[in-house]
């Protein structure tokens, strides 16, 4: 494989190559043969979104987009010429124009951009790439080769000088913090930063990918090159977004990391100090519990569910990693689902669209390919593979030689330490940056070893019902990456629902029920969801629902006096005149505002500590702090249940 690859120079390239663990997610190797039509998309003149600081809670929404545009290319002997123009408002719309350009058989493979997150996200950017930008690049494959991966071993990389980083440590650091103050106030969960190394290249792209290919193996590696465009990306990726196949969807979030030992015994000591890391699983647990959600878009209720849980061992870290699975709607496909899906929120955060809001605040300049993905679909069938392009080197071609950008970075949540999250960027980009020759020769070796999964216990654990109830429910949507899981729950206990802006305009309600969901910030932007609070049918508020229902009531909501928690299983004192019963419940949080004061309303649950109000009645008006649809719940399902049995027989 890496033969074919480095014998094309001057060539445009695609090679798909499965690294890694002889596994579940180990694939076939591919190496496109003989491309003659491409596409080409690029950033379209938009005007930079006005300033403003989804940090600070003022996440502007837009719906309405300024069309990408989409060159049809094909190669004659002059090179490629322009066949077509497509112009597209969503990424689905434009993966759908090319049915009439792609015979039976063939599939279109390349690399999508982040920066598409333009077109699957209702915001805008401060920062977006300039007019022309390239956004993604894909090609029309009729015929792969495809074998064992052959690479032999190589010399150390040429070093060369003069690379550069976009922040200094302490920089980093203090961006670390600010998100965490954000955290605190309630306005997000989780983000993932990243930081940019960049510097000049010794080697061409395609040998740099050689020695990732032997010395970092992964799964979901993959080479493009786009020769005329100066344009080439390696990667060198463990983690798998989406993968469609016959009616089915997967995908397989990594969130939590440790590097490798020494010898076996620090590699068992650093994987077992990662399974039991708090901080490291409730990062994780929230992942699973967002990527749920994604896949709920266009999967059949009830599908949806953690498969997978292993510990799995690359050649210089160890990660946390699941796989979720579901069937898709009968009326969806694997484009709906890459709209879904698409960036990934292993490398975003959660609450998905407020977090891709504030990279951009952060970031201060467009990702790129980082974090977008690579990999190849099937227009007619929808059938694909796609990885997330971390680990991942992208590369220019310039007047004095190739230019390379590395980037990397990591989720930060409320546990996260500072000085912690610098020093795992950096070691996350080591070994490309030693790929590429940018690593002093003193710099302290990489610990690396053998290719493993170790499996763990999946927490989501099957449900079946024992009543269904055939009530219409209106959801409430405050812009939350959980809001499916509970529109999912509530259709599994045989509810026909009906979803609602919480940020649109008043509606009266003629339904059986409402349900508030959760959301980020404060419930006094969502005048919809204000208004439900006082409503005469029964209404269940979950997290900031719960929160809206309290503040009608006469309570405060203030920071947690005891810190946030996100993702975090905690312990609930209930005095069973609530929807729990009377007891001690462990159900998953995400929130760092609580209510406190008293109000016109009855506290039914608090936390442990018997401070903070957990769960609220006031006669068919029921708040849940906590969140009943999560993984991490146990006994979740049977709250919701118990809400519905109250709503049909009362």
């Amino acid at each position: 494989m890496i033969d074919y690859l480095l014998d094309s120079q001057g060539e445009d390239r695609i090679l798909l190559l499965s690294g890694g663990p002889k596994s579940h997610l180990a694939k076939r190797s591919m190496f496109a043969k003989g491309m003659k039509r491409r596409l080409i998309i690029t950033q379209p003149s938009i005007s930079p979104q006005v300033e403003h600081s989804p940090l600070n809670g003022e996440t502007i929404l837009q719906s309405q987009k300024k069309p990408m545009e989409g060159s049809l290319q094909s190669l004659s002997d002059k090179g490629w010429n322009v066949t077509n123009i497509i112009n597209a408002k969503t990424m689905e719309e434009m993966l759908r124009s090319l049915i009439p350009h792609t015979p039976k058989g063939s599939v279109w493979a390349g690399a999508l951009s982040y920066d598409l997150v333009q077109w699957t996200q209702p915001i805008l950017l401060q920062n977006p790439p300039i007019e022309g930008e390239i956004l993604a690049i894909l090609w029309l494959v009729d015929e792969w080769i495809e074998e064992e991966v052959r690479a032999p071993e190589l010399p150390d990389a040429i070093r060369i000088k003069g690379e550069v980083s976009s922040h200094t440590d302490e920089e980093h650091a203090k961006i670390v913090q600010r998100i965490k103050q954000s955290i605190t106030a309630g306005e997000l969960y989780q983000l993932n930063f990243g930081r940019t190394w960049t510097g000049p290249l010794g080697e061409d792209p395609a040998q740099i990918f050689h020695r990732l290919a032997v010395n970092n193996p992964a799964p979901f590696s993959g080479y493009i090159e786009a020769a005329d465009l100066g344009l080439a990306l390696a990667s060198s990726s463990p983690e798998i977004l989406l993968e469609t196949k016959d009616g089915t969807v997967m995908t397989a979030p990594i969130k939590g990391t440790r590097p490798r030992g020494s010898d076996t015994d620090q590699e068992s000591l650093l994987r077992r100090d990662l399974v039991h890391d708090v901080k490291e699983r409730a990062e994780h647990r929230m992942l699973v519990d967002l990527e749920r959600n994604d896949l709920g878009i266009v999967a059949k209720s009830g599908s949806v569910h953690q498969s997978r849980f292993d510990v799995e061992a690359y050649a210089n870290v160890q990660h946390l990693v699941s796989q979720v699975t579901g069937t898709l709607d009968d009326n969806k496909d694997g484009i709906d689902a890459l709209q879904a899906l698409f960036p990934g929120g292993s490398i975003t955060g959660c609450p998905k669209t407020v977090v891709c809001a504030a990279i951009d605040e952060l970031e201060k300049k467009p990702r790129s390919f980082w974090t977008g993905s690579m990999g190849w679909i099937d227009v007619h069938t929808g059938d694909s593979t796609w990885n997330i392009m971390i680990r991942t080197l992208e590369a220019r071609y310039a007047p004095d030689g190739w230019q390379g950008a590395v980037i990397a970075g990591g989720g930060i949540t409320i546990e996260s330490n500072p000085e912690a999250e610098v020093a795992e960027s950096i070691w996350k980009a080591a070994a490309l940056r030693r790929a590429c020759g940018w690593l002093n020769p003193e710099t302290k070796p990489i610990p690396k070893g053998e290719l493993g999964i170790y499996p763990l216990y999946v927490e989501q654990q099957p449900f079946q019902p024992n009543e269904l109830f055939n009530l219409n429910i209106a959801f409430i949507d405050n812009l939350d990456s959980f809001s499916h899981n509970i529109i999912h729950a509530l259709q599994t206990l045989g509810c026909n629902v009906e979803i609602f802006d919480g940020r649109g305009e008043i509606v009266d309600f003629n339904h059986d029920a409402v349900v508030i969901g959760p959301g980020p910030g404060r419930p006094e932007i969502s005048p919809l969801t204000m208004y439900a609070t006082r409503l005469d049918i029964p209404v269940l508020g979950i997290c900031l629902g719960h929160q809206a229902i309290g503040i009608s009531r006469g309570m405060n909501l203030i920071e947690s006096p005891l810190g946030p928690v996100h993702g975090v299983p905690s312990a609930i004192i209930a005095d069973g005149n609530g929807l729990l019963n009377k007891g001690r419940h462990i159900m998953t949080r995400y929130n760092s505002l609580v209510l406190s004061g008293n109000g016109e309303i009855s506290v039914t649950a608090n936390d442990e500590t018997g401070t903070l109000p957990m769960e609220i009645r006031d006669g068919n008006t029921y708040g849940l702090q906590f969140h009943p649809e999560s993984i991490g719940s146990d006994g979740g399902m049977e709250v919701l249940s118990e809400f519905l049995h109250r709503v049909a027989h009362c």
